[in-house]
């Protein structure tokens, strides 16, 4: 049986070590299982307490996929016994979940706050939990083919794994509407929104892991830093600056639609929106199709998150997704989507979700209370 995660290690001229992680669950498209989130944790654990690893190559295996999101199908199995049980009102019986969410956002954490050099290659499928490892890292290339979305209104989820942290911080009204869409995006416009650093192909990879290994590194972090990001910065301005994708393109018309007091308005807004752009009417026609109790916490979360630190973005969503996994419409979306695949979801009223914001715990009990704590980060 294949590992689900493969590890290596790369010898630079200098004897420093490149570590390199592959997610390797290509017939899932990569898709994060509770096993390859442990495993990737332990091992950036371990590698930020070796002094010969100099930096992290984050990659996935294939051509088709970084990551295309998480694991839904047993968390679709966990919800469904939950619901067997009886035990919706209790946000907390759900043991899959829990452990589930709880450690990705660790693992998303853990990538935020990584002193060495992570550099995540994007290529292909990222989507939902793959944007939450890539988010995350310091170096982020997205090549010719990487195509990003945030789709959780559409499976009764909500963008989560820090989605409320980055996308409110994007320009204009860009990430409200990618909460509210789910809009698939290029390389260009991730880069303009900051989900991405530098904008490569994919046969481009071969000359940049060949430039890394010349490196002179030692064990300066910030030292390390600075040389991969010139590697990567020499590698982009061979290619020139890409074409604005969709999303920069069609930006006025975004911000006028999503610059409005409530989310009725904007929902209504984007409603009228007639135009010939066939990526501009699918985006607003996913707005219309999404679970209403999704599109409002996603609206919810995107208001509170400005003024809240990073670890606390995870530990509200984390309270936020066991809300919807007991008692929302992620179960419901998910068997629309996967299971019975016949794309007509029932979903609940928006007002469903009203609660879903008051964490089942006291902030000391949180199970996520020690993020940003034991080395005084706070991002």
């Amino acid at each position: 049986m294949s590992q689900p995660v493969l590890v290596d290690t790369l010898q630079a001229e200098n004897g420093r070590l490149i570590g390199v992680l592959t997610l390797n669950a290509e017939k899932t498209l990569n898709a994060l299982s509770l096993d390859m989130i442990d495993l990737l944790s332990a091992q950036l654990s371990a590698w930020a307490e070796d002094e010969r690893v100099a930096m992290v190559l984050l990659q996935g295996a294939g051509e088709k996929a970084f990551c295309a999101g998480g694991d839904l199908q047993n968390l679709y199995s966990s919800m469904l016994s939950q619901r067997l049980a009886g035990q919706r009102d209790d946000v907390l019986a759900n043991w899959y979940a829990k452990e589930f969410f709880a450690r990705e956002y660790r693992l998303d954490y853990q990538i935020h706050t990584y002193s060495k050099p992570i550099l995540c290659w994007g290529h292909g499928i990222v989507m939902g939990g793959g944007i939450g490892l890539m988010a995350g890292a310091r170096h982020r290339v997205a090549t010719e083919k990487i195509r990003l979305a945030m789709p959780e209104i559409g499976i009764g989820l909500f963008p989560d794994v820090g989605g409320s942290w980055f996308l409110s911080r994007m320009p204009g009204r860009l990430g409200l509407f990618l909460a509210l869409t789910g809009a698939s995006i290029n390389a260009a416009d991730a880069r303009y929104i900051g989900l991405a650093d530098r904008v490569l192909e994919e046969a481009d990879k071969c000359g940049v892991m060949e430039a890394l290994l010349c490196q002179p590194w030692d064990a300066d972090h910030a030292g390390n830093h600075r040389l991969l990001g010139a590697v990567l910065r020499c590698a982009e301005e061979m290619h020139g600056v890409p074409a604005p994708g969709p999303l920069r393109q069609h930006q006025d018309l975004i911000d006028h639609l999503c610059t409005r007091e409530s989310l009725e308005q904007v929902l209504q807004a984007m409603a009228e929106c007639h135009s010939a752009d066939a990526w501009l009417q699918k985006a607003v026609g996913a707005a219309a199709r999404g679970a209403p109790g999704s599109l409002a916490l996603a609206w919810r979360l995107l208001q509170a998150a400005p003024h809240l630190s990073l670890a606390d973005v995870f530990r509200l969503e984390y309270g936020v997704a066991l809300h919807c996994a007991a008692q929302g419409d992620f179960a419901e979306g998910i068997r629309a989507l996967l299971i019975d695949k016949d794309q007509q979801p029932a979903w609940q009223d928006a007002s469903t979700t009203d609660h879903f914001l008051n964490s089942p715990w006291v902030a000391q009990q949180h199970p996520l209370a020690d993020l940003g704590h034991p080395h005084g980060n706070t991002r």
